[in-house]
């Protein structure tokens, strides 16, 4: 229902304004589908690839590599993130910065869950948030641990006991 009401949303604030909804995948993709889904105006899809990687290989994570980038040009184009989940930041501040170089019309963010206790960065532009959510570790929808789980239909607790 939340996904919906959220389509319902940014649908209306986009409207006649044809989208581009990216993705970075893995985790977003199911949450991106039925955002998707849920929108009732034109838009487009595409996808990105980040990992997070130490460059001295201390495992500390450092940099944000681009690992699959856009099949199309946005410049001048309206882009809507579609995160899984923001948490410190880290992640999508380095994907906006990427993006923001490549002048598209306006640059936002819409996330399923949203931990805005632990951000690291504060200038970040989500616009749309599912749900707020405690530090708590999540699977199903989307979101695995070592890979498994995203096929469960909704999202639930993991609980190692």
């Amino acid at each position: 229902m939340r996904v919906t009401e959220l389509g319902e949303q940014i649908a209306a604030d986009y409207a006649g304004r044809d989208p581009l909804l990216v993705g970075p995948l893995k985790a977003s993709v199911v949450f991106l589908a039925d955002l998707s889904r849920a929108m009732q105006i034109l838009h487009r899809v595409d996808f990105v690839e980040l990992e997070g990687y130490d460059g001295q290989g201390t495992g500390g994570l450092r940099a944000i590599r681009l690992l699959k980038d856009l099949d199309e040009d946005i410049r001048d184009q309206d882009v809507l993130l579609v995160e899984d989940v923001v948490d410190t930041g880290l992640t999508l501040h380095a994907l906006v910065r990427i993006l923001e170089v490549r002048e598209p019309r306006s640059l936002a963010a819409v996330t399923l869950l949203d931990r805005p206790y632990r951000r690291l960065v504060e200038d970040l532009p989500v616009q749309y948030v599912g749900f707020t959510v405690p530090d708590e570790f999540f699977v199903g929808y989307g979101f695995d641990l070592d890979e498994r789980y995203r096929n469960l239909p909704d999202l639930h607790l993991y609980r190692t006991s």
